[in-house]
């Protein structure tokens, strides 16, 4: 990834230049490193099972990868649906939020994106893995929740800190936003689910070589590394289009 000149979509403003900033807050700063660290953590000491029974260790882990991806937004992340702070005058008083009315502010927009990653991502992510040649007659399961695993790791955040805008989606989809750790988990869950295929259909013989390990392990690797590397390293930039 490196720095480009910005181009648009046709007929549409020009995205914002300003990456997603993990809020300042010591919880905040705390669960964000910590975030990658449980993913990658959960991932090894289920590898074991998930080589021998994959529907049924990729069905026990969503819900803990779910409560962790809701955790990170609402904890790590600004939300669209949190209204601004009124602008004060000059010596007035800050007036005390209620925590009730803050924590709802984050809470309803995270369970919004996770139900969305349920209902649409999830299918989207299946389709696109039969189209990209997962098992059609077989395998059906594995292809399921495979595709549930890669639509937690890409979608909560990306709902939760952007919105359901269409511009914006069409920017993000498109690749016109800067890179930030949100877009660079998504993106690296997708390198990383493309990359782990490799090894399918290499002729080891080995048990992790059976669908969809691999591509298991591709996505959750990518996906720390694309987190670390957009927050730290690209932070800000724009991806080049070849």
């Amino acid at each position: 990834m490196a720095s480009a000149p910005q181009t648009t979509v046709p007929g549409l403003a020009s995205p914002p230049s300003k990456p997603v900033d993990i809020l300042p807050s010591q919880p905040s700063q705390l669960y964000c490193n910590l975030h990658p660290i449980l993913l990658s953590s959960i991932l090894a000491f289920s590898f074991k099972t998930l080589v021998h029974d994959p529907v049924n260790t990729l069905l026990g882990l969503a819900p803990t990868i779910a409560i962790l991806q809701a955790v990170y937004c609402v904890i790590c992340l600004p939300s669209t649906g949190q209204t601004p702070p009124p602008v004060r005058k000059p010596g007035e008083k800050k007036k005390p939020q209620k925590a009730g009315q803050d924590i709802w502010a984050k809470i309803v927009p995270a369970f919004l994106s996770l139900t969305l990653t349920l209902f649409l991502s999830a299918p989207l992510f299946f389709l696109l893995a039969i189209l990209f040649g997962a098992p059609l007659t077989s395998h059906l399961l594995h292809t399921l929740f495979l595709a549930l695993h890669l639509a937690l790791l890409t979608t909560p955040q990306l709902i939760y800190a952007h919105g359901l805008e269409a511009p914006k989606w069409l920017h993000l989809v498109s690749l016109q936003l800067p890179v930030d750790e949100v877009l660079g988990m998504s993106l690296g869950a997708c390198v990383g689910a493309w990359v782990g295929a490799i090894p399918i259909p290499l002729d080891w013989d080995r048990e992790w070589q059976k669908w969809p390990v691999t591509v298991v392990v591709g996505m959750y690797g990518g996906a720390v590394l694309g987190k670390l590397l957009g927050g730290w390293v690209f932070k800000g930039r724009k991806i080049k289009m070849v």
